[in-house]
This record gives structure tokens, sequence and C-alpha cells, in this order.
């Protein structure tokens, strides 16, 4: 730490960092625009003047831009100079010149960075009286609204989706008063993260086009800390919500994972929650010809107790989007003999394998932050821009911390962000991809490799031997493999952080054993390696820890008349396995209960269906990729009769869970891996001072206003006891525990940069630690032998293609799919060929063709990839029909549609 002197008062400053940085971190009120605490500097905007003085002596001082200045020691500055406060104001003057002054009307009014600054300054007159230059704005798709005339040219837009999310159909334009910020041509932002150009953007240029369609002041969202449930990845959310209707999503700060970002799925997938197929209230099938219909709670209450009364014919059928206590009341009602995972026999066996893998050790699975700070990399069959679109965002960080090393050399600090990029080019460190097609990220790869998974496993395989002689060795490995094999060893032990990623995206074992031995090689090799792997959906890690056996074995407990009632927790059977299969489950019981929020296939075959809360109505726990478990909090209370699932079936099990915390309680003792959960968030008999957190701002309109309609009268707030957050805005505004936070605002910050009065330092953790708790660490002293059973190399067979998923970031996930922006993006059904064997079968891009799996032949245009390995065929998952399902299989494609 340096002592430096600011407003002759001393402080303490990081070692290394800059006079804005230190400001912030210390809590004091400076001005900016273009610096972001995830890109660096660039001086571009000068809004951040302090006057810089010699020593205590100097009297004159100079003006200086704190974001390009060192805080090095006994540096002495003043903020509140009157001639620095000057420099400011005039600089904010004239970044105003051409702005709009639009505030009343514009999207991002009671949010606006600009508006802070503005207020901070003390500009508020405005003397420029000539015409302003205007430009025309553009249609940047579903996701994003653009309105480019309120552009103060801070760059911070362009420096996020160029430099820092590696985006390429967006740039600068222009010189002087006609620059421009924007496409060369009207079109849809092709980044899968350009939903952050509103948070980055300090300005309204870019806004949130689907909360535009729903409108509120930002004042007038109630909010509550959240977790996003689009994928494996666990990004930290603040979803907010006006009568009834969930708005909008916004990023919610956490160092470990998401930092200041979220993907565009995460971002805009949210409208399920308001969708028309919303199960609003119980239904109940009185005979099996007929169809749904309403019944009263109390009345559905009576005839559950009937349905249930003989717990021994009960099983249920678990979800991996479903929340940990959700999933353990239906294990509690149902005994843990007869709960089931809700996943076909493959997709458990991978999740099991994963959660083995991470327990035994000796290789960590970091954290995202620890994967950005990762300097080589071996990507094992993850295509991740669309599995887990987060981490994708974090390896083009990865790939930059070797290079970054030079900047040491030359002495340019990492923060000034344009010397270092002028330094560094386009030097790339270690980064290897191995996956069946080509991704997005293999643009920053040193080298990628298509093959069919089994052979992509060997290659594991392969390099695990080169690193340790002790490791298996796959036969017949072709020269090219073995030659790849040893190149990618070498980057990887010659690394300080060497990292290792994989998952159950394509459906192989193989490919986590493979990816385990590797990093179990470079940890015996004194080289503490990093193994991450993916996850689908959002508890699906979650699921895995609680236990229970796949659908395969749902249907023969089924079949041997020892259970006659299923239970299907928030689940559509028919996305798990072959509708066939499904057919028969569902329509083998006495009765089928489904508990969820949509509805779906599942559904249609149920007797009874019961509202569940979706997670903006209720609370809960999620475990992600990483074994980390985190709480998130209802949102707003669910309308009519929805419940969230634990408490129809807390209903059906006579429980005594008054509240969330007594059946997380239940919930830790019962499973030792889960011990530590009770403990990750305040209870709900927390209070600070006495007081709720409030979920609603203290600007906001107030209930009376909300139900002026049909009485001027304030109606009672909704209780919630499952949470110490108010459903009012009556209540603490301060900085409550991390857990808690609602929103990010202080007195003078209005702006999402307000997260930096939240911060232990800028970019830092949060005040009093980060939320959610690790649940998976390696053993200290582990000896796992490494996994020896490697598969042939891949055949393609006569007349047959192996048929693979292909995951896609808009369609492939079930809930998002909902979301019209997204279903806007989202790719439609195709079967993917390699070039050589489309020009086989004479087909070409577009052209129908049959495919044929387990007797079932569906219609699908084909599409031509290149890379794809002879004889492998791909499918979008979640997106083709569920006749293919589950993927990879064998299946013949014919020219032409089926008839």
């Amino acid at each position: 730490m340096s002592t430096i002197f600011i407003d002759n008062e001393t402080y303490e400053a990081p070692d290394g960092q800059n006079l804005l940085y230190a400001c912030l971190s210390l809590g004091l009120n400076l001005p900016y625009f273009c610096w972001h605490p995830a890109m660096g500097s660039v001086g571009a905007c000068r809004q951040c003047a302090v006057k810089q003085f010699k020593d205590e002596k100097d009297t004159r001082g100079k003006i200086v831009m704190a974001c390009m200045t060192p805080a090095a020691p006994n540096t002495r500055i003043s903020i509140e100079d009157p001639e620095a406060r000057q420099f400011r104001a005039s600089v904010i003057e004239w970044l105003m010149v051409n702005h709009p002054h639009d505030c009343p009307v514009c999207d991002e009014g009671s949010e606006c960075h600009l508006q802070d600054m503005t207020v901070m300054t003390g500009h508020n007159y405005r003397e420029f009286r000539f015409l302003k230059r205007t430009h025309r704005n553009q249609d940047l798709g579903p996701l994003v609204n653009h309105e480019m005339n309120r552009c103060i040219a801070c760059y911070r837009c362009v420096r996020f989706y160029r430099d820092y999310a590696g985006g390429r159909d967006f740039d600068v334009f222009g010189p002087h008063d006609f620059v421009y910020f924007g496409r060369h041509t009207d079109g849809v932002l092709e980044s899968e993260f350009s939903g952050n150009l509103v948070e980055v953007c300090p300005t309204g240029v870019f806004t949130d086009k689907t909360f535009r369609q729903h409108y509120t002041r930002k004042w007038d969202l109630q909010t509550a800390p959240s977790v996003c449930v689009h994928c494996g990845v666990g990004c930290n959310t603040i979803p907010g919500e006006r009568y009834g209707m969930l708005r909008r999503i916004r990023n919610r700060y956490h160092h470990d994972v998401n930092g200041y970002f979220l993907c565009d799925r995460g971002r805009h997938g949210y409208e399920f929650v308001n969708d028309s197929r919303r199960v609003r209230q119980p239904l109940w099938r009185p005979q099996p010809s007929e169809p749904l219909r309403p019944v009263a709670t109390e009345e559905m209450g009576r005839r559950l107790e009937t349905l249930v009364a003989d717990r021994s014919k009960l099983m249920g059928i678990g979800s991996p989007r479903a929340s940990l206590e959700d999933n353990f009341a239906l294990r509690r009602l149902v005994g843990p003999g007869r709960f089931f995972q809700g996943l076909a026999a493959r997709e458990t066996q991978l999740l099991r394998s994963q959660l083995e893998i991470l327990r035994q050790g000796p290789a960590r699975t970091p954290s995202l932050r620890e994967v950005e700070l990762s300097d080589a990399v071996l990507v094992l069959g993850e295509d991740l821009t669309n599995m887990a679109p987060m981490m994708a965002l974090a390896l083009r960080q990865t790939v930059r911390q070797q290079p970054l090393r030079l900047a040491a050399q030359f002495k340019i600090p990492l923060w000034s962000d344009y010397p270092v990029r002028e330094l560094i080019q386009d030097k790339k460190g270690p980064c290897y991809i191995a996956t069946p097609l080509p991704t997005r990220l293999d643009d920053i790869a040193t080298q990628t490799h298509h093959a069919a998974p089994d052979d992509l496993a060997r290659l594991g395989f392969a390099v695990a031997r080169a690193l340790d002689a002790r490791a298996p060795e796959p036969p017949e490995l072709p020269p090219a493999t073995q030659a790849l094999a040893g190149e990618i060893a070498e980057a990887l032990k010659t690394a300080e952080r060497p990292l290792i990623i994989s998952g159950p995206s394509c459906g192989n074992r193989a490919l986590l054993e493979a990816a385990a031995n590797v990093a179990w090689a470079l940890c015996r090799g004194g080289r503490p390696a990093g193994l991450s792997f993916t996850a689908p959906e959002c508890n699906s890690l979650g699921l895995a820890l609680l236990g229970g056996e796949p659908l395969e074995a749902a249907a023969e407990l089924l079949g041997s008349g020892q259970a006659d009632t299923i239970i299907v927790l928030e689940n559509d059977l028919f996305r798990r396995a072959e509708a066939s299969r499904i057919h028969a489950l569902l329509e083998g019981a006495r009765q089928v209960i489904v508990l969820d929020h949509l509805a779906n296939g599942t559904t249609e075959k149920a007797g009874v269906v019961l509202p569940a809360a979706t997670f903006a109505e209720a609370s809960g726990t999620l475990v992600n990729q990483e074994g980390r478990a985190q709480r998130f909090f209802q949102v707003f209370a669910p309308a009519g009769e929805i419940q969230p699932a634990w408490r129809w079936l807390a209903r059906m099990a006579g429980a005594l869970w008054h509240n969330l915390d007594d059946l997380t309680v239940e919930m830790a003792g019962a499973l030792p891996l889960l011990q530590s959960v009770a403990d990750i968030a305040p209870p709900a008999d927390f209070r600070i001072a006495g007081q709720k957190i409030a979920r609603e701002p203290h600007r906001y309109s107030g209930r009376t206003a909300m139900t002026a309609n049909v009485s001027v009268q304030e109606p009672k707030p909704p209780p919630d006891p499952d949470s110490p957050l108010a459903h009012s805005m009556e209540g603490f505004h301060g900085i409550p525990p991390a857990p808690l936070n609602p929103r990010y605002w202080q007195p003078g910050w209005n702006s999402v940069q307000a997260v930096n009065k939240f911060q232990e330092e800028i970019a830092g953790p949060l005040k009093g630690g980060d939320p959610g708790r690790r649940l998976l660490e390696p053993p200290a002293n582990s000896t796992t032998s490494y996994f020896a059973e490697i598969p042939r190399p891949f055949a393609p067979r006569p007349g047959e293609w192996l048929v693979i998923p292909v995951w896609h970031i808009f369609g492939s996930e079930e809930l998002s799919a909902l979301s019209s922006g997204i279903a806007e993006l989202a790719i439609k059904p195709f079967v993917a060929l390699n070039a050589e064997d489309a020009e086989r079968l004479q087909l070409k891009e577009g052209d129908p063709v049959s495919l044929t799996m387990d007797g079932l032949a569906e219609p699908l245009p084909v599409k031509v990839v290149a890379g794809l390995p002879r004889g492998v065929a791909a499918l979008p998952a979640g997106i083709t029909p569920p006749l293919v399902r589950p993927l990879p299989g064998w299946g013949k494609i014919t020219k032409g549609s089926p008839e």
C-alpha cells in the first residue's frame, strides 16, 4: 500500500493502481465517464481531473487526469481545488453541447450516470444556443435500442464490444462531432454479450429494448437479489418487477462469478415469467378423457391428502431447474429411494461423474474469476459460447494473461489500457480448443481440433500421457494427433495457472475422464491445474448432490407395481427422453401430479397440476457448475393461487416447515454435503436496526398510486416469511449484507456505477464478502488413480451417422426460448453434415432430408458445416423434435422428406 494525500487528508492506496481507482475505493466522489473497472483507463473523457501538487509547499499544482496518474507513494492531490472543479465543470459542459437533454423521455432516466456526473460537477445551466448535430439511429436487433444523439463519445461501448467481448460487427465511425458508434449498416448485433452495452454506456445511447416494451421508471421497480436460471454458471442478477410483471434483469456484481457482465440469454430471457402459458391455479382432471378444470386451493389441498395418503406408493421425479429446497421437499415426501433425478440415464451418469471427479481431486474447480486469470487452456468437447457463455467471455481475458507479462517488462501499468493493447497487439496465450464443430471462440485459439467425441477424448488421454508416463496411453493414435498432444502438454506444463475445461454437452463420459486425467497429471507434476466442467442447467450439480436414479429406473419401479403415483417437479419429461418412453411412463401410473409454472407436454398428461412459483416469485438455493451454493430471493409475491413448489409439497407431506429456513436447516442436517447451505444468507428473522431490507427504493411511487383505480387506501404489503426482505419501500436502505443487496444505490449514485460504494475496493469483493459458498473442495492429499478406460478410435458406419447434440445460446434452453427477443434470435431445426458427406449424398445447404432414429423419421433441412468430422451429424439441442432424444445416437440420413 502507498500513502497518498487527498485534500490534505492521509489515505492508503493499493500499489500500482491509478488515482481514480484509489479515490473511488476510498469512497470519495470523483466523476468519470470513459474509465471502467473491468476495462481500465484510456483518458478519453477528461472528466476525472484533479489538481496534483509536488509536495506540501506547492500551492500552484497542475491539472492531471486521475485515471491516468499512478497512485505513487506521497502523491498529493486535491479533488476540491477550485481550478480542478472548474475544469471538470467545463468538460461536462462541452460534452453536453450536442446532447438532446431529453431526460424526461429517456429510458435511462433515473439510472443515468451522465445525470449523476452532471450533478456532481455542478453543471446546471446550458449556454450553447446553436444547432446541435444529429445522427440517424440504427436498428440493432430485438435486444438493444439505439439513440445515438445522446452519445458523449466516451468509447466505453466499442471498448467493451470489440476489445473485451471480441465482437467485430460494431465499431466507431466518423471524425470530431460526427463520431458514430454502431454497425456499418443496420442489423442484429452478433455478439452474445451485446446487452451489456445497456449497462456499460453511461448515457441513454444503448437501452434495453425488451424492457422498453413494458417500460416503467426505474424507481418504480421492486427488486431483490437473484441468480440466473438459464445455465449452470450461476450469474448473479437483479430482476425488477412492477404490477406483478417481471420487467427486466440487471447484472448483480459478484467478484468471483460474473463480475460486471451478463450474457444476452441471462439478461433478456426472463419473459417466460409473464408468459400466457403460466399455470396460475390448481387444475384437476376428473376423468382421464376429460380436460383439466380449475379447483380452489383449499379443495385441492383436501384432494391431495387423499391422493398421497399411502406414501409407500409414491415416487418423485425431480428437476435440474428447480431449487435445492424444492427437490429436497419432494425427496422428503416420497423417500430417498423413490426420488428420481428426472434425467435420462446418460445425463445422470455424466453428472455423477462430474461430481465424483470434482470431489476426489486433486484438481480444484476454479471460479469464473480464476478462469480469467488462467494462462493456458485446453477445452475438450465444449462449445462454451453456447453452453456456458460467461465462461467463453472469461476465456477471452484468459488468452491475454501471458502477453500481459510484457507490460511489466516495459513498466506499463496494466490499468493503462491503450498502451498495453498497443504493446501486445494480436499476441495470445496458449488456448487449445478441441470440439466436434467450429466454435465462436476459434478466433482466439492457438490451434483447433475437430473430431468425433471419442477421438477428442483420446486426444485428452494422450495429453495426460505426455504430461505423466504413469497415465494410460491411447493405442492407435495418428501421428498428427500425437504431435498435437505433445504441443498441448508442453504449453500446459510451462504455464503458471493451467486450466482444463470439459463438460457433458457431447454426452460422452470419456471426455470428462480424459479432462480429469490431464488436470491430475499437471497437479502431480507440480502444476496446480484448474479443472472446470460446464453444467447444462441452473441446478444440475445441486440435483446430483441430492442423489437419485435416472428416469429409466423410475419406469422400472412403476412397472414392478411398487408405486402407482408419480409426482413431477418442474420438469417437462418430453425434453428428457423419447416421447414413446415418457408416454409409457406417465400412462402406466394411476395418478400423475405435476408441479410447474408453465404448461407443457407433461402437464397435458397430468391428472393434477399445481401452479408453482418461478424464480422471481420464490426463494431458494441453486448450485452452479463450480459447486457454489447461492441463494435467490423472491422478487414479488405470486398472484392468486401460485405457491413455491416446496409449499405444495409441504402440504402433502404434513411437514412442519413454517418457512424456507426450516426446510433448509432440515436439508442441511440430512445431507452432509449440503451442511453449509443453511448459512449462505442471513435467516428470515435478520433485521438491521429492527428493519427488514426494502425491496422497493425510497423513491417508489407507492402502493396507493398503483391501486388508485380500485381504492385510495394503501393495501397491506404481501408478507414474506421466507426472507429478511420486505415488499415495501419502508425498511433499511443502506448497505445490507451482500447476499441481501436488492439494488445498488447511494446518494448521488443512481446508475449501475453505484456498485463502487458496495465493494471493499474497486473490482474487488463486496463488503462483507461475496454471496454464496463453495461446497466442493478437493482433499489435501488425493491419491486418485488415473482413468484407464480409453475409447477406441471413432469408425464411421456405412450408411449411418453418429448424431450428436449441438447447443445454441438462443433456443436450446427451455425457459429463455419463450422470451420474444430470444425467440427472434433462435436458430431453426437442421441436421448438420460434413461437406464431404453432403456431397456424397448430393446435398447442398438447405436441401430437405429424412433423419431416421429408433425407427422414427423426421424431415429436416441440411446445414453444411466445415470441420464437422466425417460420419458425424449434428442436431441443435432443445430445438429439434423430441423423437431423436437423447443424443448421441446412430441414425440414417436419406435425401428428401419422409413420406
